[in-house]
């Protein structure tokens, strides 16, 4: 299997940066994961700081898997033990195959103490303080309000795949989690998706990109869903926000 042969190999490729802990989060562990379509996402606990030499020797861990299947997919952030506790902090993370720093987010955290994958060394637990009470419910409305709801308005975004997917089953997840205090999959979301008023026809979309293996869209259709889509999501997402 592609993705074993992946992880396999970058895990003894990080073996000189002597990691802590590598766990999985997302459809990896979730139990959702589709290959060749999810991401690998990926968290990484070094034993000693992130030096200046230390963005180089991820950079070269990377560069020498970009031959391997899936390698494009592989996203992973590296923590310390000193700086895993502060959620704020931005973090050495090579995604998108290119290094820049993000910040290991609530729902992130969450996972990864729910359902995380421990590839390699202690489990999250031994690493990551639980996230604090309310913490996850406000991050996934900051969310919808600060980035989903502005992105919505941007048209150009929403004729491709990546958008459509994301912007409504990011909304469901963030839907389910404040109303219930849980993190759903993917696959679950499609499913609450129609419960919400979400268009059918974009949903079913989804599902058979995700989890099929359909035709080529019918002309016009990417047009009409990226209307369908932005139409929908604007007013549920600002429902969402106001009800929180």
């Amino acid at each position: 299997m592609p993705t074993d042969a992946l992880l396999d190999r970058f895990l003894t490729g990080l073996a000189p940066l002597d990691p802590v802990a590598v766990w999985a989060h997302g459809s990896l562990a979730a139990g959702d994961y589709r290959e060749g379509r999810s991401d690998l996402d990926v968290i990484a606990v070094l034993d000693h700081p992130v030096t200046p030499r230390t963005p180089w020797r991820v950079a070269l861990l990377h560069a020498r898997l970009r031959d391997e299947p899936l390698a494009d997919r592989l996203h992973c952030t590296y923590l310390t033990p000193r700086t895993a506790a502060d959620a704020g902090r931005r973090h050495l993370t090579w995604a998108h195959e290119q290094l820049f720093k993000r910040p290991v987010t609530p729902v992130t955290r969450t996972e990864l103490h729910t359902f995380g994958r421990v590839l390699h060394g202690v489990p999250p637990a031994d690493v990551l303080p639980p996230v604090p009470d309310g913490e996850l419910a406000a991050f996934v409305v900051r969310d919808q309000r600060d980035y989903w709801r502005r992105e919505v308005d941007r048209a150009a975004n929403w004729t491709r795949d990546v958008w459509v997917d994301l912007g409504l089953l990011t909304f469901a997840r963030a839907t389910v989690t404040l109303r219930e205090g849980r993190l759903i999959t993917k696959r679950e979301a499609l499913d609450v998706l129609p419960g919400l008023g979400a268009p059918g026809e974009v949903v079913e979309d989804i599902r058979r990109r995700r989890y099929d293996d359909p035709a080529p869209p019918a002309e016009g259709w990417t047009l009409r869903r990226a209307r369908l889509t932005r139409d929908y999501l604007g007013p549920a997402i600002d429902a969402l926000v106001a009800g929180s």
